[in-house]
C-alpha cells in the first residue's frame, strides 16, 4: 500500500519504515520555532527542568505578535528570550522581521517534504510548499528544543479534488472560504488534507499559502500541496540546495475523496463571529464599515498587497474609515517599496506598520472597538479576537474596494461617491459589559459536572488572547470563559473537583497552553467531550490534564450539578445519582503514561 504527503513526510522523519494512521511516532523535527508570545513560557519550561537546547541551529525565536514592542509584558518577554538566545546561541527573528512561518519558507530554513513546529497555531501554512507544519504549545516546544523530536499521532489522509475552471473572479481567499463553506469547522477535524486539480497545480505560492493557512480554520492538521516546478524553483534558491519532490503515492490509501466544481465557487466572505460561517459576498454588500485591514499569514504576501494597492490606486479611502496594511515580512514590506506601492498605499489614506502578524495578534495595528465593524483578510473572526467590534473576512481586493465604499463591496462596484457616517445619538460602553505531586495522580475521580452544551468552543472564549502573556499559572483560572457567553462568570462558580462535559471541537483555534492550565489553576478534574482541537488535545495531554472523548453519554441523563465517577483506564462513566453507566473513550496508553508522570516534562 502507497503513502500520503503526510505519510511519506513523517516517515522520512521516523525511524521505521511505515508509519500508519492512528500510529504515535517519534519524529525528527527540523525547524523549531517559538514567537514572543509563547517563547518565554518555553525558555521557563526549559529552565525549569534542567534542559538544554538540542541543536541551535535548527531553533528559532520569532517575534512578529508584538513587532512594535508597544506592550509592556511583550516586551518584557522579548528581552527575555533575547538574553536566552545570546547564552544558547538562537536565532532571532526580531520585531522587523515579519511573521514566523513566512520567514522559515523566505529564507529557505523550512523546505518541501521538512517538518517544522512552532508555538503558532498557523504552522500547518507550511503545508503551501509540501512540508509538515504544526502548532504546539509552549510544553510541546519545549520538549523538542530539548530533544529535536516529538510524539505525533499520524493523522488520517483526505483527497480533495477540484474539477473545472477557476472563475475570474474568485481569488485564493475565496477558494478556501468556499471550502470552509462546504465542510465547515469541524468535518475535516483531525485529518490531513491533500487538494489537487488541474487549477491547483496552476496555483502560485501565495495563493496556496492563503489556502493553506486556513486549515485551522477548517479543524483540519493540515492542508497539504504536492510542490509544482515553481514552488521547488522558490525553494531551492532560497536554501541554497536541491530539494527532491516529494509526491503522493498513486496506491495511496485515503480515508474520504471529495470531487467538488471549482466553477462552482463564489465571492464569499465570513460573517463575524466564525470562519466557517461562510456567504455569498452579495448578501453582505452595503454592509455600512468603520474599518478594514489588509495583511496576516493569510494574505500579507506581495501578490495580495498588490491586489489591494490596484484598487486603491487613484483613489481615496472612505471619510471616516480606517485602512491599516500590514505586510507579511519586511522582504514584502521593501519589496512593495521599491515598486511604489507603499505610496500607492499612504496617498490613498491607509496606515502602513511594519511586518508581522497585526489584527490577529492583540501587540499590532488591526484592533477594533465597541460597535466597530471591520472587514479583514486575515483567517479568524472569533469573537474578541480582534478586538471588541464585529469582523468579516474577505480577499484583499474586496477589502481594498470596501474601504474605499465605505461599506462592503466588490472592485467593480465601488461608488463614485463613498458613503458617509450618520451620528446615531449614542454610542456602547465598554464598561458596562464588564465583570469585576509526588503523589501517583488517581485515574478514577468523581466530581460534580458542569453542561456546557455547545460545540466549536475555542481559545479565545476559554481563555482571551488579551492575557496570553500571563505565566504564572496561579493567575490563570479566573479569567476561565469570561468570552464564553452565558458562562462569564464560571471562575466564580466553579468549585475544586468540578468536571466539564461538552460537545465538538472544544478548543478549536489558538495554541496556547493557558486554555488547558487555566481550568488546572480552577482545580477543574477534567474535561469530556465529544471531541477536542488538535492542538488543545495535544496540550491537555502533555500537561497531564484528564480530557476524553465520547460517542454518547445520553443515556446517564446528566444535568448541570450531577456527580459522576470516570475511570480513565477502562473509560467507564458512571452517573452516581443512577447508578447507570456508558462506555466512552479510555486513556491511550501514552496519555496514561505521560498521566502519571504528571506532565511531558516530568
Amino acid at each position: 500500500m502507497g503513502q500520503t504527503l503526510i505519510e511519506k513526510i513523517l516517515v522520512n522523519h521516523a525511524d521505521q519504515d511505515v508509519v500508519k494512521p492512528g500510529e504515535i511516532v517519534d519524529i525528527e523535527i527540523d525547524v523549531r520555532v517559538a514567537r514572543d508570545f509563547g517563547g518565554a513560557n518555553v525558555v521557563k519550561n526549559l529552565l525549569d527542568n534542567g534542559l538544554e537546547v538540542n541543536d541551535p541551529a535548527k531553533t528559532f525565536f520569532t517575534f512578529d505578535c508584538n513587532p512594535t514592542g508597544s506592550d509592556q509584558k511583550y516586551a518584557a518577554n522579548q528581552q527575555y528570550c533575547r538574553l536566552f538566545a545570546r547564552e544558547k546561541g538562537i536565532k532571532i527573528f526580531d520585531i522587523d522581521a515579519g511573521i514566523g512561518t513566512h520567514l522559515v519558507i523566505e529564507k529557505g530554513i523550512a523546505v518541501p517534504g521538512s517538518t517544522v513546529i512552532s508555538t503558532d497555531s498557523h504552522a500547518n501554512i507550511l503545508g503551501a510548499i509540501g512540508a509538515f507544519g504544526q502548532g504546539m504549545g509552549d510544553q510541546d516546544i519545549a520538549a523538542a528544543w530539548a530533544s529535536g523530536k516529538s510524539w505525533f499521532k499520524v493523522p488520517e489522509s483526505v483527497k480533495i479534488l477540484l474539477t473545472g475552471s477557476r472563475p475570474k473572479d474568485i481569488q485564493a481567499k475565496d477558494i478556501v472560504l468556499n471550502l470552509l463553506h462546504k465542510f465547515g469547522a469541524s468535518q475535516l477535524l483531525g485529518y490531513s488534507v491533500e487538494l489537487y486539480g488541474e487549477e491547483v497545480e496552476k496555483l502560485s505560492l501565495d495563493e496556496r499559502i492563503t489556502i493553506s493557512s486556513m486549515a485551522t480554520e477548517m479543524g483540519a492538521i493540515i492542508v497539504l500541496f504536492t510542490p509544482s516546478d515553481e514552488v521547488i524553483a522558490y525553494a531551492e534558491e532560497h536554501s541554497g540546495r536541491k530539494i527532491e519532490k516529494i509526491v503522493a503515492d498513486a496506491d495511496a490509501s485515503y480515508a474520504q475523496t471529495f470531487e467538488i466544481d471549482l466553477g462552482s465557487f463564489v465571492p464569499m466572505m465570513s460573517r463575524p463571529g466564525h470562519p466557517d460561517d461562510t456567504i455569498e459576498i452579495n448578501e453582505v454588500k452595503q454592509i455600512k464599515i468603520d474599518s478594514a485591514f489588509i495583511g496576516s499569514c493569510t494574505n500579507g504576501r506581495y501578490s495580495d498587497l498588490v491586489a489591494a494597492a490596484n484598487v486603491l490606486k487613484n483613489r481615496k479611502i472612505a471619510p471616516g474609515v480606517v485602512l491599516k496594511i500590514v505586510p507579511a515580512t519586511d522582504a514584502v514590506w521593501n519589496q512593495l517599496l521599491d515598486e511604489g506601492f507603499i505610496k500607492v498605499f499612504k496617498d490613498a489614506g491607509a496606515l502602513v506598520s511594519n511586518a508581522g502578524c497585526a489584527g490577529c495578534a492583540a501587540g499590532q495595528v488591526g484592533m477594533n472597538g465597541p460597535g466597530e465593524v471591520t472587514v479583514s483578510s486575515g483567517n479568524r473572526n472569533f469573537a474578541g479576537k480582534q478586538g471588541a467590534g464585529k469582523v468579516y473576512l474577505g480577499s484583499p481586493a474586496d477589502i481594498a474596494a470596501s474601504a474605499v465604499a465605505g461599506y462592503i463591496t466588490t472592485p467593480d462596484e465601488i461608488p463614485e461617491t463613498p458613503a458617509l457616517f450618520v451620528a446615531k445619538g449614542g454610542f456602547e460602553n465598554p464598561a458596562e459589559k464588564k465583570k469585576p505531586s509526588t503523589q501517583k495522580l488517581p485515574t478514577v475521580i468523581e466530581g460534580k459536572v458542569w453542561i456546557i452544551e455547545q460545540d466549536n468552543i475555542d481559545t479565545d472564549m476559554i481563555f482571551h488572547n488579551r492575557y496570553l502573556t500571563i505565566t504564572d499559572i496561579n493567575e490563570m483560572g479566573q479569567y476561565t470563559f469570561d468570552n464564553l457567553a452565558g458562562w462569564k462568570d464560571f471562575a466564580q462558580r466553579a468549585e475544586a473537583g468540578d468536571i466539564i462535559v461538552t460537545g465538538k471541537n472544544f478548543g478549536a483555534g489558538s495554541s496556547r497552553q493557558q486554555a488547558v492550565d487555566c481550568f488546572k489553576a480552577l482545580g477543574v478534574q477534567a474535561i469530556i467531550a465529544e471531541s477536542f482541537g488538535a492542538i488543545y488535545e495535544r496540550n491537555a495531554i502533555n500537561a497531564a490534564f484528564p480530557i476524553l472523548t465520547f460517542a454518547d453519554i445520553s443515556a446517564l441523563g446528566l444535568k448541570s450539578r450531577d456527580n459522576v465517577k470516570i475511570d480513565f483506564a477502562s473509560g467507564i462513566m458512571t452517573s452516581l445519582e443512577t447508578g447507570k453507566t456508558v462506555q466512552i473513550n479510555k486513556f491511550s496508553n501514552v496519555q496514561m503514561e505521560i498521566y502519571q508522570r504528571d506532565g511531558l516534562l516530568n
